[in-house]
């Protein structure tokens, strides 16, 4: 009788052991170092290929027609009219009169200057390229476009500049102020620029932040300070783009009251 009573004991104590032991087993992570080494050498492996070898065998890198320089044609003293640097970029950018957007100017606007090839305002390789290859012989120049986007995607320039009274700057950053053109990077699968996405793929950044008092004080950093109206009254914010993403659009508009502007189906008709 003792026997059994202490094999009755023994009993639930063994079938806990091994539920126990099941479960560790079966339903936990391997936490032994050659277990940890396994999970290693899948992962790191990986993420190498999905975030370093993959974008780059995804994207092929071009070259435009020629060099442009924006700080050059932004200078105030070669004669385009304009008193701000928002000013001077719309000479060239500007609204038509139905409103929409110009974009990337056409060759009417760049021989409003650039009128005769033979008399180059400078003595670069590019400006020779210009004048003779485009000037003279009357063609376009086939610019390759960062921003060119599916046609089921809807961006209006003229609201967030006239009514939503955005800079160039601020989605833009000192791309106004660039002494080159970015390499063009072209998705092999869709056609697009990289640029629509961000050249960034990880996704984070710091393009909109609060103005701290003393941090932004240059003439440089001015056109990037934005006041807005909030609950707890005005808070200035610092909003520079380095890349267009769908969440600094997302983020933009939220610190602007703007929320309904993040529904899938504003931007994506």
């Amino acid at each position: 009788m003792e026997n059994q009573s202490n094999a009755s004991e023994k009993r639930p104590q063994g079938g806990s052991n091994e539920s126990g032991g099941l479960l560790n087993s079966t339903f936990l992570p391997p936490f032994s170092l050659k277990g940890w080494l396994f999970v290693l050498a899948g992962l790191v492996p990986a993420l190498i290929v999905g975030w370093v070898v993959f974008p780059m065998v995804l994207y092929s890198s071009q070259q435009q027609p020629f060099n442009f320089s924006h700080v050059v044609h932004t200078n105030p003293d070669i004669g385009i009219e304009g008193e701000t640097e928002q000013e001077l970029c719309m000479y060239c950018h500007y609204f038509r009169e139905d409103g929409t957007f110009v974009g990337i100017p056409g060759m009417d606007t760049c021989t409003m200057c650039h009128d005769d090839p033979e008399f180059p305002y400078g003595q670069t390789e590019d400006e020779k390229i210009f004048l003779e290859q485009y000037v003279a012989e009357g063609k376009e120049v086939p610019w390759l476009v960062y921003s060119d986007q599916p046609e089921c995607v809807y961006f209006s320039h003229i609201a967030h500049v006239k009514m939503g009274g955005l800079t160039c700057g601020q989605c833009h950053g000192d791309h106004g102020r660039s002494e080159t053109l970015p390499v063009y990077k072209e998705n092999r699968l869709t056609g697009y620029s990289i640029d629509i996405w961000g050249r960034n793929i990880a996704g984070y950044s710091k393009n909109i932040k609060p103005a701290e008092a003393g941090m932004y004080e240059t003439e440089d950093d001015e056109q990037y300070l934005r006041t807005i109206e909030t609950e707890q009254g005005e808070e200035t914010y610092h909003i520079k783009m380095s890349s267009m993403k769908m969440d600094d659009c997302a983020e933009c508009h939220t610190i602007h009251h703007q929320e309904q502007n993040n529904a899938c189906f504003v931007c994506h008709k």
